[in-house]
């Protein structure tokens, strides 16, 4: 079988799945099921300074976004850090990871922007015998309006200046966790590097409303007739959160800068997808909040299963494979052809693929022929866009043929160039051509 352990800066943990810092990590009782669970590691929900208690609210918490057969797709929270008294998690996190010393324990902070706030409660954490901090500069609501979560994380000069603090007062690893809620997410990324830090964790919740009740006409989650923007997570985030993985570990300024990948990991697809990017491990809440903490075993058979069929022996042979191949798009062939193809024993006449493409796209795909219902791709009108693919109810029935070098393409009246190895430097590149002029 597949080895699954993991190494991330120095925290060993038995796979790579671990719990991001939410209400799944809020306590002892949580954190032991779910490593009894089988969870590598967690992030244990953000903790902040001594002093008057965090005070959520008493009510709804959560709005959510639903596919057609009510399958979780998003959720937004407006949750606030731990509104449990500090020295309470301090000796509980001790607790467990005493308990549990084959685990990754990481402590999740979020403390005012001053250099003796965060000197105060790192010495607490530290004695805990916690593996790592993780410095939520994420966070969208309630913390963000106090000057913290994700009102440092969009401020790169703070980003650097706290991460730097934290390097000088502890011998634990820090770990920086962005927030999405930025135009570019490098230059929080270049911040946290500057600083110091020894891993970023990406992405932090979305800033979002998910609904609106159309009767009282408050936003989703209401309480007392007002809603908030909140922080949305979920399979719905993922692309976000991957292109984000991918801009970091492709960026010349931040290579080699080991990321935990965050954003709708539900499947250990996703979280292999996460990895090939770049990430060194993953960290799950919704599918946990959805499915329950057993979900992790399904993650680590099915990533076994699938890195013993590739050949991986260890996860270090995939993990930022794909990075090479994310690209600009200046930088993309366009010699590169392919065609939309039916395959006429798997096609159910439902015609969608025809009206998508006829209302929205390209007219290549017919609705009869000879006088009966017949679907079949015009190649002399198909771009090879692959709408029909994406809009097609059975899945393998519409796929996208490539057309060999040589070939005829009948839509441009052109023969098809040989896939150069070095399209980069290629004549007909346009970018190359731009930089030759």
């Amino acid at each position: 079988m597949a080895d699954i352990r993991n190494n991330f800066v120095g925290i060993k943990s038995p796979n790579p799945f671990w719990l991001a810092s939410a209400p799944p990590t809020d306590k002892e009782y949580n954190v032991v099921r779910a490593f009894k669970a089988g969870w590598g590691g967690v992030v244990w929900k953000t903790l902040g300074e001594e002093g008057p208690p965090i005070v959520n609210v008493n009510g709804p918490r959560y709005g959510a976004i639903w596919g057609a057969d009510r399958r979780l797709l998003g959720l937004n929270n407006i949750e606030l850090i731990t509104d449990r008294e500090l020295q309470t998690n301090l000796r509980e996190i001790k607790q467990v990871k005493r308990d549990w010393p084959d685990r990754a324990l990481v402590v999740s902070l979020m403390v005012p922007c001053e250099e003796n706030a965060w000197k105060a409660i790192l010495p607490l954490v530290e004695e805990t015998g916690a593996d790592g901090i993780e410095l939520n500069f994420g966070c969208p609501h309630g913390m963000s309006e106090r000057g913290m979560g994700s009102a440092v994380g969009q401020v790169p000069e703070y980003i650097e200046m706290v991460t730097r603090w934290c390097k000088q007062n502890t011998r634990m690893p820090v770990i920086v966790k962005l927030t999405p809620n930025i135009t570019d997410i490098r230059y929080p990324a270049r911040a946290a590097k500057h600083g110091g830090a020894d891993a970023v964790s990406l992405i932090n919740t979305v800033s979002s409303i998910t609904s609106v009740d159309l009767d009282t006409f408050s936003p989703e989650p209401s309480i007392d007739g007002k809603g908030s923007h909140g922080g949305y997570c979920g399979p719905a985030v993922k692309p976000i959160a991957l292109n984000m993985v991918a801009e970091i570990a492709r960026d010349p300024e931040t290579a080699g800068l080991p990321i935990s990948g965050i954003g709708g990991v539900t499947t250990w697809r996703d979280a292999a997808e996460f990895m090939a990017l770049g990430a060194g491990n993953v960290q799950v809440c919704t599918a946990a909040m959805t499915y329950g903490f057993k979900i992790v075993q399904e993650m680590i058979e099915g990533l076994k299963n699938w890195m013993d069929e590739k050949g991986h022996a260890r996860l270090e042979d995939f993990i930022g494979r794909a990075t090479p191949n994310v690209t600009d798009w200046q930088y993309l062939n366009l010699n590169y052809v392919t065609k939309a193809h039916i395959d006429q024993d798997l096609c159910i006449k439902c015609g969608r693929c025809h009206i998508a493409c006829e209302d929205t796209s390209h007219q290549a795909i017919t609705a009869m022929v000879d006088g009966a219902r017949h679907f079949e791709v015009i190649e002399e009108e198909c771009v090879g866009c692959n709408l029909c693919v994406n809009v097609c109810p059975v899945e393998g029935c519409i796929t996208m043929q490539p057309l060999a070098a040589g070939a005829l393409d009948k839509r441009t009246g052109k023969i098809v160039e040989p896939v150069y190895a070095n399209w980069t430097t290629h004549p007909n590149n346009p970018a190359a051509k731009i930089a030759a002029e």
